[in-house]
């Protein structure tokens, strides 16, 4: 994790991108734009958390961690959100970490700085509080969909919802990073992603994926990932569809 070299701050988070330009204005002093890496633990579990961070280019995972090591995905953030919740939610802790799964850029803005602003209430008050909801309706379709549904239908779910966040067909990944974001056996992965490549939906190979038929694997993934959209675009319109 560095800072970001010379860069000019766009409103390239669609949160921030919502305020009005005064609003916009205040904050930008208190906006440190960043470079994260593939891996980069943004926050701990039960760890204070420092920084508030608005994803622009990268993608983080919310990650739940069991005793013996196993870790799954709960829940992922990208330019349409926030990550570190707990800043102006009050609980300062939070059970799980933050992963970056796709290297890039995010705004960040220290904890005490943003508790002040939430306080003000207003338009940052309110987008936030919305985006928990849309968050935590994520995070509750995700635990469903790790229960329920199979390994193919989770990758075309995963799939999907990153490239709606960095807004491409391309991305690098691991299988044994997506596997640990799916809390499923790197067999099970490799084999579902085979599945998807024999059927012309994906192109990967050494960790880059390239999606080449959306709309198939829009016709094969479980509808976790459209509840998810739905309740995002009810939440903030459909202009800034999550996926």
């Amino acid at each position: 994790m560095s800072r970001a070299k010379n860069p000019p701050i766009a409103i390239d988070n669609r949160l921030l991108a919502r305020l009005s330009s005064e609003d916009y204005q205040r904050l930008l002093p208190d906006l440190e734009p960043i470079e994260l890496s593939l891996g980069d633990v943004v926050y701990e579990t039960n760890t204070r958390q420092d920084y508030l961070y608005f994803p622009t280019t990268a993608v983080m995972s919310l990650i739940s961690a069991m005793k013996d090591g196993a870790a799954t995905e709960v829940g992922v953030v990208g330019s349409e959100g926030v990550v570190g919740i707990a800043v102006f939610m009050g609980g300062e802790q939070v059970p799980n970490q933050a992963v970056v799964q796709i290297a890039g850029d995010a705004t960040r803005m220290k904890a005490d700085i943003l508790q002040k602003e939430f306080k003000r209430g207003g338009e940052l008050q309110f987008l936030l509080l919305r985006y928990t909801q849309s968050l935590i309706a994520q995070i509750s379709q995700t635990a469903a969909c790790n229960r329920r549904h199979s390994a193919e239908q989770r990758l075309c779910r995963w799939f999907l919802l990153c490239a709606d966040r960095v807004k491409s067909s391309e991305f690098m990944m691991t299988q044994e990073f997506i596997a640990t974001m799916l809390g499923a056996r790197r067999e099970s992965v490799n084999s579902a992603a085979g599945e998807l490549q024999a059927a012309g939906l994906i192109q990967y190979s050494r960790g880059h994926v390239k999606i080449i038929d959306r709309k198939g694997l829009e016709a094969r993934v479980c509808e976790c990932y459209q509840v998810v959209k739905n309740e995002f675009d009810r939440l903030f319109g459909k202009g800034g569809a999550a996926g």
